[in-house]
Order: structure tokens, then sequence, then C-alpha cells
């Protein structure tokens, strides 16, 4: 066969694919609440129940479905997972009520599992560790691509046919990547298209000894584990609300219909691929131009996702729906830049036979908090409002980086003259 030059980032553009598909698959019910709460007659505290349905079984799933993925292998791990989250989507059409929601939701959330630590894995497999913040920001803007394209596409669906056929159309898609999956990935050392040189560039500074079998254990012993796992907690609530809220939070509270809210519904997730995007060129910049080590050029990049998060805590002071859209946008960039810069830090402290476990682990604790939250919203949000809830995030993600400098900054240390001058020529 010939070979590709480039190759690493066509696998990268591939993962990207699956995460807009898994998340056009997940952002569907938000995007659809106001609908489903008058058509299939639910309060807005069952419909946290139907979120947090999918949030409990995607966190208790991740860790296990991470294991599953290093054990087996990404190939057909991924393969396996995205076949399952595709029909489980489809299925959501059949729901004649809240409970039988919240039923398809859990199926979901246990086969949309693998997708991040998947995701993190493609970066650590087919990337050298000069470039996995890129890899992981650029990967990530898939999340954001497909919470953006999902607003337009699943309304025009449910308004010029039926909300059943938005969630069988958009679960198909599912089934799709997963044969397109299939087809074409395959790991550095067996595939065929691979050149040498970027084979040789892919394993810079790996040793090329035999690795033991995924742990969770050894995942778990590491004090740099529980660093990560309590920033995933803390940040993830923002990007659920931000998922499963914000439509109802516009129409309901902001006086939108649907229509209109379909018009400005893509903003948020178009900032946050701008945040994914330049999380990854913001490590490298603060590890060449401040001597940082990558650990520490992380951990700077979400201090300033941190501070940027100010955003949400200000969308009470607003009248203008429009402006609340921005604030949310602000609130987008924030959270998906420190949410890449999480990601790249697991690169950086697991073996690549324990990254997509680790992940997995981190993951389920992001969503546990995520579904804390969305219960506490749907117990509050009809009596103190929405923005109180919002504000909190702000101060969650501030003490989330407070957790991340202190259990794993490496303060006091600068980066080694060779990592300088891999990045000044990666530049």
């Amino acid at each position: 066969m010939k070979k590709i030059r480039g190759l690493r980032w066509q696998i990268l553009a591939l993962m990207m694919l699956g995460t807009i598909v898994n998340y056009i698959d997940r952002n569907t019910l938000g995007i659809l609440a106001p609908q489903l709460k008058e058509q299939l007659h639910f309060t807005t505290e069952q419909y946290s129940y139907v979120v947090s349905a999918f949030q409990l079984c995607y966190s208790l799933m991740q860790p296990v479905a991470g294991y599953i993925t290093d054990l087996i292998g990404l190939k057909f791990g991924y393969a396996m997972f995205a076949m399952v989250w595709g029909l489980a989507a489809a299925m959501h059409a059949l729901a004649g009520g809240w409970q039988s929601m919240a039923f398809f939701r859990g199926l979901l959330g246990v086969s949309e599992a693998a997708a991040m630590p998947a995701g993190v894995k493609t970066s650590t497999l087919w990337f050298p560790a000069k470039e996995r913040s890129i890899a992981t920001g650029w990967f990530n803007t898939g999340s954001s691509v497909g919470a953006m394209v999902a607003p337009p596409l699943v309304i025009w669906l449910s308004v010029a046919y039926d909300w059943r056929v938005a969630f069988v159309v958009t679960g198909l898609l599912g089934v799709g990547m997963s044969l397109l999956w299939m087809m074409l990935y395959r790991n550095p050392e067996n595939h065929p298209r691979l050149t040498p040189e970027e084979h040789d560039y892919i394993l810079e500074g790996r040793g090329q000894v035999q690795l033991p079998k995924p742990s969770m254990k050894r995942v778990l012993a590491k004090r740099k584990f529980w660093g990560i796992a309590a920033a995933r907690f803390l940040t993830e609530p923002a990007w659920q609300t931000f998922s499963f809220w914000i439509p109802l939070y516009m129409v309901s509270t902001r006086g939108m219909d649907i229509k209109q809210f379909a018009l400005f519904a893509w903003l948020p997730f178009l900032f946050g691929d701008l945040g994914c995007v330049l999380s990854g060129y913001l490590s490298p910049f603060f590890a060449k131009r401040f001597r940082m080590t990558l650990v520490n050029s992380r951990i700077a990049g979400i201090g300033i996702g941190a501070v940027c998060m100010i955003g949400p805590a200000l969308i009470g002071l607003s009248s203008s729906p429009i402006t609340a859209i921005f604030l949310f946008s602000l609130g987008a960039f924030a959270h998906q830049m420190l949410s890449s810069l999480l990601y790249a830090l697991v690169t950086d402290s697991f073996d690549k036979q324990d990254v997509a476990t680790a992940t997995g682990f981190g993951g389920m604790a992001g969503y546990l908090g995520g579904m804390i939250f969305s219960l506490i919203i749907g117990q509050l949000a009809s009596t103190i409002g929405y923005e109180p809830l919002f504000a909190c995030l702000t101060v969650f993600d501030l003490t989330a980086f407070a957790v991340v400098a202190v259990m794993l900054g490496q303060w006091g240390k600068n980066a080694p003259p060779a990592i300088r001058s891999d990045l000044a020529s990666a530049d």
C-alpha cells in the first residue's frame, strides 16, 4: 500500500469525527427537552432524573469501558461501544414517558462511556509527548462541534418530521461511525500506510520494552490520579449544564421559542472549539517561553481557563437573552480549554497501557459531579432560579485549578533543554 505522510493527523481526524457523532447523540435530549416535557408530560424535576440516569451510568461505566478498551484494544473496543451507543440513541424514539426515557438514557450512558478514554488513548498511541496536548485539544473539539451541529440538525428534524425521527437519525450516525472505525483504524505498529519516519517520530522517547497488562489498582494508587479526578469532579458540572440545561433555561426563563434558540444555540460550542484548539498550543508556548515543564505548562493553561469561567457567574446580571448566550459562550471556551489540558495531564502521568483506564476513572469522578449538580438544579431551579446555580460553576473551576496546582505541580523545576529544543523545532 502507498504510504501516507502525516497519517497520525488523519487518525486524529477520524477520532474527532467519532467524538462529533457521540456528542450529537448525547445532546439530542437537551435540545428536545422543552418539546419532550410537553409531549411526554414530565416536570423539571423528572427531567433531572432522566439526565441523571445518563450521568450515573456513564460515570460508573467509564472506568470499565476504559479498562476494556485497554484490554481488548482500541480498534475493537471503540467499534463495539460505538455500535451500541448508536442503537441506544435510536431507541429513545420508543419512549412513552420519563421512566422509559430514563432507561434508554442509561443505556446510552453505558455505551458512550468509552468515547473519551478511547480518544485519549488514540492521542497517546499516535503522538509523541510534545504533541499530545495539541492532539487532545483537536480531538476534544469534536465534543463542541457535535454540540454545535446538534441544535439546528435536531430542531430541523423534529419540526420537519417528529422528535422520534430526530432520535433515530442521530442514532444511526453512531452505527455508521462504528463501521467506519472498523474499516479504517489500525494501531501505529501494524498500520500498512504509516511511513517508517513517522513511526519513529511517534515512538520518540519510548522504550521498546514489553509493557504490563492494564491495571486499575496501579492507576488508583497514584497520587496524581486523585488530583486529576478531583478536578474532573469539580469541572464537569459546567459542561453537563451547558449540554442539558441551556435549552430549557433559555426557553422557560429567557422566553425564547425553540426556533429562536436554534439560531444562537451553536455559539457556546463554537467558543468551546476555540478553547480546545487554543489549549493545545498554549501548553507548548508556556513550556518554551517560560521554561516550564510540560506538566506545569498544562496547569498554567488550566489556570487561564478557570479565570475565564467568570462568564456563567455574570448571567444573573444580564437582562438580555443574547448577552446570556455570550456569557455561556465564554464559559464553554473556558471549560473546554481546561478540560482538554486535564486529558493531556493523563497522557503525561500514565503509561499507554493504563491511559484509557485512568481516563475512565477520571471521567467517572467528573460525571458523578455532573449528576449531583443536575439533581440540585432539578430540585432548586424552580425556587431560587438558575442563575445562582450557574455562579457556582465559576467557584468549582477555580477550586479545581488550585487542586491540580497543589497535587500535580512541579514547582521549582524548569523544562530540560532537550524538551525546549523539541518544542522549538515543533513550532
